[in-house]
């Protein structure tokens, strides 16, 4: 993969967008894989968090009852967290309707086999075989998430390794757009004018880094050209766009192509051993009671060869182990090593500083989200507010759509 920072992509294009599927309460397993990583985000980047209603319906059509009071219930847990709407854009899918509009309009130009080869497509049918998913909706859930993506000109999309063929979706669809629709009438010569904008030094350096990228595909040249035009004063935005589409030999970029950024795959196990999910049965709920987090620790299985507390085990065979790699230091992992392969702990006693740990990590994330389940009209606010902020956005780019396709203006 490209590098996960931004330092190459427009300013304007300096978004980050996620979004998460409202199917239930969330758990630690989403804490450690998602919300902690989104928390940082937010402070470095211009991030835009969704409720993915239109997404959980591809799966869940049949029974949608879940689907309302899990939005809510989310957008809270988000807020516990740490989600602050002051520096992150908080707001639900089904209400910027410009997400379909623009999945629609993609829908024209992407190809069917784009869409069959995604290799969650055939995983998902596999998992869910007790769900009719022959839908045209399942089929074309990618090219929603790409219009998600695209509809805010995102530059980065945190995902795990295995929604990285997402993303090269979009970035196929992205490119496959302008390919179509960035040839402008007179382009090159617009292209041209706009260069004579720049200056007599600046056009040089232009037209030089412009022809390494084109004839030695010195993808240095491509960012020292795509820096020197965010520097440029003297041309505006549009002429802007056409100069990164000439730079890389394309028309103009109506739609720029997203990056995915990794994050590390979460290493919360669920209390069996295996990945923290619902579908498990085996998850700690953030807003879970204390009583019930101590008796889901303290009856968690162990290694089998420890019948007694006298006999010795092998925490690699034990799923309390797993735990301590993530809430205990390297100190206490040797404790717990030493003590269960020679007998010296039993494994209550392995389990007590996970349950301490994990009560401590909760505490404040259920009184926040206390907090914010007996101020509904906040959370209802917030949500109303970050829906309109998000639409002003998907609103510039649908208008950069239609126009770009020939179609009348939306507003």
């Amino acid at each position: 993969m490209e590098d996960d920072t931004l330092d190459s992509i427009p300013t304007q294009h300096q978004r980050v967008l996620s979004g998460m599927r409202p199917t239930g309460l969330l758990h630690l397993g989403h804490y450690h894989g998602v919300l902690k990583n989104w928390v940082r985000l937010q402070h470095q980047y211009e991030c835009f968090f969704f409720v993915a209603d239109w997404h959980a319906l591809t799966t869940h059509y049949e029974d949608p009852s879940v689907i309302g009071s899990a939005t809510w219930d989310m957008v809270v847990d988000w807020l516990a967290c740490g989600i602050d709407p002051g520096a992150a854009t908080l707001f639900v899918q089904s209400r910027v309707p410009e997400h379909a509009e623009l999945h629609l309009l993609l829908s024209m130009v992407t190809p069917l086999g784009w869409l069959e080869r995604v290799p969650s497509f055939k995983d998902q049918q596999e998992k869910l075989k007790d769900r009719d998913l022959a839908t045209y909706g399942f089929l074309g859930y990618p090219l929603l998430q790409s219009a998600d993506i695209l509809a805010y000109k995102a530059g980065m999309v945190p995902v795990g390794e295995d929604q990285v063929a997402h993303i090269e979706l979009t970035r196929e669809v992205a490119r496959r757009f302008n390919f179509l629709y960035g040839r402008e009438v007179g382009f090159e010569e617009k292209a041209e004018a706009a260069i004579g904008k720049m200056g007599k030094k600046s056009a040089r350096v232009y037209r030089d880094l412009r022809k390494r990228y084109l004839e030695q595909g010195d993808q240095e040249a491509l960012a020292r050209g795509r820096a020197l035009l965010e520097d440029q004063q003297n041309i505006s935005l549009g002429d802007r766009e056409r100069l990164f589409g000439y730079l890389e030999g394309g028309g103009k970029v109506i739609l720029p192509e997203p990056r995915a950024l990794l994050t590390p795959a979460s290493k919360m196990p669920g209390i069996d051993g295996q990945k923290m999910s619902k579908s498990y049965d085996n998850v700690i709920g953030l807003r879970e009671t204390p009583e019930s987090v101590e008796r889901k620790i303290r009856t968690m299985p162990t290694d089998p060869a420890r019948v007694r507390r006298t006999d010795p085990g092998d925490p690699l065979r034990c799923p309390v182990w797993q735990l301590h790699h993530v809430y205990s230091d390297d100190e206490r992992r040797a404790w717990v090593d030493q003590g269960c392969r020679t007998a010296g702990i039993g494994c209550l006693e392995c389990k007590q500083p996970l349950i301490e740990s994990v009560q401590v990590e909760l505490e404040p994330i259920r009184k926040r989200a206390e907090e914010y389940v007996d101020r509904p009209d906040e959370v209802r606010a917030i949500v109303a507010e970050g829906c309109d902020r998000a639409r002003d956005v998907a609103r510039e780019t649908m208008d950069d759509v239609r126009k770009a396709m020939g179609l009348a203006p939306g507003r």
